[in-house]
């Protein structure tokens, strides 16, 4: 059965051209820096020494950690001790690169994303010693403005325009490059930086690989199943000893056995990136600090940092309870996952892998529809699993569901009437029905959930709708273009006004242009709808004419004070892509150290939706005290096994088991008793 494909408009298959490679690299110390630098980073933030906490994350030392932290300890009680010339002295900061591109007079929409493909193009990477950039084997695309690594589901919706723009090598090399950093770590981190290496994002590897079988032909799945192996083995870590009502790291198992899946990150201390942003969040609350930067660090994970989703009160963000939250994306991305495994064993010839995969994807989607959904609101909500409640914020991810085709058709038509009555406006969706000042809420529009809605409406026979979305969001995107030269991270849909910095923000950094993911799905809208295209340019009295407006404030990176020095990283050529991957050892298949799962029978597999358990409480119940901690036992990996079939053990090729990441949370979770199905909104 072949999966659930998200297809571009007007596809083209042609051939497989080419082989992933692994990357070309040198041991490297792969502590975050907060770790590796320990005392000596918290000191840097401390003095305030740069503008966003990031540079300190991405600083090159020049030597050592140990020996520069040695060296700083035997310094900093010092008399004439400077901190701000020593860190002149021993790190290197990168600098921005994609501020420098803006229009060119004349330069209408379509030519800038062509152009800005090229700005922010990164070449292949050589290891260099102590940075905390993870080399990648090909050239690869940035977000833009202050992300100028590779990121995640990010880089899905860019790859869209890529592929639009006729640029498949590059599309191919980006597959390669993932790929890479599967085979490495066991997952896709959230971006190639060691300080994401604790946690991934929405896993998209599956859609990326539709999109370039939908070029390539279907040898790609065939071709990367060992990575969407491992990738689903990391999604689902720990399935097979989890009892009823535990969670561990990204699962979750219901009281009936339902499985399903969270956000998670391995570590519960302030995020590199934003380190001084979390030590805040810390003092404004009395809950326990690690439970609080575990839930900020897994609200990152979710690619939405941050929104009224994941806060218990669903506007102060020290209430954040991420982990607690069975999300609509993980689930429906894992279940497009799942399916796409299947595809990849039946082209494969292996008829068992396929159809366990594909029972799995099927028990995921009844669940979805199940314990996700709100017959009152007539919509998909976050779940919250130790409660057994709906969450009560309406969200553009009620319609992941229609852009993964998983949902029946009468939900979506529900979903449709909510949408239009409750999320949208004048310049399109807002990805929430809450304003909060995070930056994931009212009145901000997102190009990747414009993107996902419009084609999931789509699906379901809600063109008008799909298309009015398309023409608003167009309509603001190119109309902010006009204005401004750039086209930007989010846009605020709401106001009638259009601002030439996108609107308010929101969140913690300013407003960041390039931008990858917008550059991408505006391009595909603007191939699926060029009457819309021509409508909002004849429209606009500022079309085809350069930008007078200063560009959005782009001050999220600039050291303080003339002595640090920055520097752009030379381009450094990679691996041959004839270089195919190295033989991998076994992939180990027993728990890390310091976070093991228990080891229990399999819990059962959920039913059909008409049989899955009805909810059995409207009221939360208290959680009961954790269990003592219980040591996991080396075993096969049966984890989603059919009733009365077996899984196949063959170990799949991995690379070296990835680090040990401290602060790891050593038991499961428990998940209260009596409360089996959505309740009321908590």
């Amino acid at each position: 059965m072949p999966p659930v494909q998200v297809k571009l408009f007007d596809v083209q298959p042609a051939t497989h051209t080419g082989d992933h490679a692994a990357p070309d690299s040198v041991p490297q110390d792969l502590r975050p820096p907060s770790i590796a630098l320990g005392d000596l980073f918290a000191a840097i933030h401390a003095a305030h020494i740069f503008t966003d906490a990031k540079a300190v994350a991405d600083a090159i030392p020049d030597q050592a950690p140990t020996d520069l932290v040695a060296e700083w300890r035997q310094e900093k009680d010092l008399p004439d001790f400077n901190l701000k010339r020593f860190v002149s002295q021993h790190f290197t900061i990168p600098v921005l690169r994609s501020a420098a591109y803006s229009r060119k007079p004349g330069e209408n929409v379509r030519d800038y994303i062509s152009g800005m493909w090229d700005v922010l193009t990164r070449e292949a990477d050589t290891a260099v010693p102590w940075s905390s950039l993870l080399p990648l084997p090909e050239t690869y695309i940035v977000p833009g403005g202050r992300f100028s690594e590779f990121y995640y589901w990010d880089t899905y919706f860019t790859m869209i325009g890529l592929y639009e723009d006729g640029r498949i090598d590059l599309l191919r090399n980006v597959v390669r490059d993932i790929a890479s950093l599967i085979d490495r770590y066991g997952h896709m981190p959230n971006g190639n930086r060691t300080y994401y290496l604790s946690r991934s994002q929405p896993p998209f590897f599956s859609l990326m690989l539709d999109l370039l079988a939908s070029h390539d032909g279907q040898v790609v799945y065939t071709s990367f199943l060992p990575e969407l192996q491992r990738e689903y083995d990391y999604w689902t870590h720990g399935a097979d000893t989890l009892k009823p009502g535990e969670a561990w790291q990204h699962v979750v198992r219901l009281p009936d056995g339902t499985l399903m899946f969270r956000p998670w990150d391995d570590m519960d201390t302030p995020r590199d990136e934003s380190y001084p942003q979390d030590l805040a969040t810390a003092k404004r609350t009395q809950r326990p600090a690690p439970g609080l930067w575990r839930d900020l660090r897994a609200g990152a994970e979710t690619g939405w940092d941050y929104s009224s989703r994941w806060l218990a009160d669903n506007r102060t963000l020290g209430t954040i309870n991420t982990t607690s939250l069975i999300t609509i994306e993980y689930n429906c991305l894992i279940a497009h996952l799942a399916q796409t495994l299947s595809h990849a064993y039946a082209l494969n010839g292996e008829k068992e892998k396929a159809s366990l995969y594909s029972q799995q994807a099927t028990q995921l989607q009844n669940a979805i529809n199940h314990y996700l959904w709100n017959e009152k609101e007539g919509a998909y909500f976050d779940y919250n699993w130790r409660t057994g409640q709906l969450r009560d914020v309406l969200s553009t991810a009620t319609l992941v569901p229609l852009f993964l085709h998983l949902a029946p058709q009468d939900k979506a038509d529900a979903v449709a009437r909510a949408v239009k009555a409750r999320l949208l406006h004048v310049g399109g969706l807002t990805v929430t029905d809450r304003e909060t000042g995070q930056q994931w809420d009212y009145p901000n529009g997102w190009a990747p959930e414009e993107w996902m809605a419009i084609k999931g409406l789509e699906q379901y026979g809600h063109d008008a709708l799909a298309a009015e979305i398309g023409r608003r969001w167009m309509a603001r995107v190119i109309g902010t273009y006009e204005k401004s030269g750039v086209l930007l991270e989010k846009y605020d849909v709401v106001s009638p006004e259009i601002s030439a910095t996108g609107g308010k923000g929101g969140g913690e950094y300013p407003m960041q242009i390039g931008f990858g993911w917008t550059n991408g799905t505006l391009l595909g809208l603007m191939n699926r709808y060029p009457q819309n295209t021509r409508q909002v340019l004849d429209n606009n009295p500022l079309a085809d004419q350069p930008s007078q407006q200063p560009l959005p404030p782009v001050n999220a990176w600039d050291a303080k004070g003339p002595e640090i020095p920055v520097t752009e990283r030379s381009p450094l050529k990679g691996v041959s892509v004839s270089t195919l991957k190295a033989d991998r050892p076994a992939q180990d298949k027993t728990p890390r150290p310091e976070t093991e799962a228990p080891a229990t029978p399999d819990a059962p597999h959920p039913a059909d939706p008409a049989t899955i358990n009805p909810p059995t409480s409207q009221t939360p119940v208290k959680q009961p005290p954790a269990k003592p901690e219980k040591k996991a036992k080396p075993e096969e990996n049966t984890q989603h096994a059919a009733p009365d079939q077996k899984q196949d053990t063959k170990p799949v090729p991995s690379a070296d088991p990835v680090p040990v990441v401290p602060h790891m949370n050593p038991t499961p979770e428990q998940h209260p008793a009596g409360t089996s199905g959505p309740g009321p909104a908590d």
